[in-house]
């Protein structure tokens, strides 16, 4: 199957995936180079979730000049 999602900056894949096994470990899912098909959707979905979260925050602070 084809990965329809595409980076807007693909210079940032190494960076996110770096965030993505950071959080991973925060949150106690173990995630491991690959493919992780063995990890529920909640757990895959709390990391994703998470990810989304600090971004989204890292935007704000970026737009609100801090």
């Amino acid at each position: 199957m084809a990965r329809t999602n595409t980076k807007v900056v693909p210079q940032a894949t190494a960076a996110l995936d770096r965030m993505k096994y950071e959080i991973a470990s925060e949150v106690g899912v173990n995630l491991k180079e690959g493919y992780n098909g063995d990890i529920t959707a909640r757990e895959a979905g709390r990391v994703g979730g998470e990810m989304v979260r600090r971004l989204i925050q890292q935007a704000e602070s970026n737009l609100s000049g801090r």
